[in-house]
């Protein structure tokens, strides 16, 4: 990976992350928890594909693209969100004691909201790298 590469895939860990974990403590803090799971990592996943790589806002200041782009980001987030909360749940869900409380890993939303906001939003990040520009400024 180029430098260049890299640098997008850091930046993607750090929103995602933000993301999710700024949200995940949202969640915990009105008591989303238990049954809400793939609510809340389905909620994580959607606002990361609205917010990384190129975010909604652009898509409107732009008026040559769509903001459909961001749209469907973000329903493929709320699906990778739930699909990973399934998957961990299921096969992979460690007790975590933390701050007093122990709890499976799945129910720290700030923990596993913050890993699947930096997963997600270091693959759109990567794969919504802007493309370049020929040096003699044609399209």
């Amino acid at each position: 990976m180029h430098h260049l590469g890299m640098v997008r895939l850091l930046l993607g860990l750090l929103k995602g992350a933000v993301v999710g974990v700024g949200l995940g403590f949202a969640a915990d803090q009105i008591g989303l928890g238990g049954g809400w799971g793939y609510v809340v990592y389905g909620v994580i996943g959607f606002v990361v594909g609205l917010v990384v790589g190129r975010p909604i806002w652009s898509h409107l200041l732009d008026k040559s693209s769509t903001v459909w782009t961001s749209v469907l980001k973000g329903l493929f987030g709320f699906g990778v969100g739930c699909g990973l909360f399934a998957l961990a749940s299921r096969f992979f869900d460690p007790v975590l004691a933390i701050a007093g409380q122990s709890r499976e890993l799945t129910s720290w939303p700030m923990i596993f909201g913050g890993a699947i906001g930096a997963l997600f939003g270091a693959w759109i990040e990567v794969d919504d790298a802007p493309t370049a520009k020929p040096a003699d400024g044609s399209r």
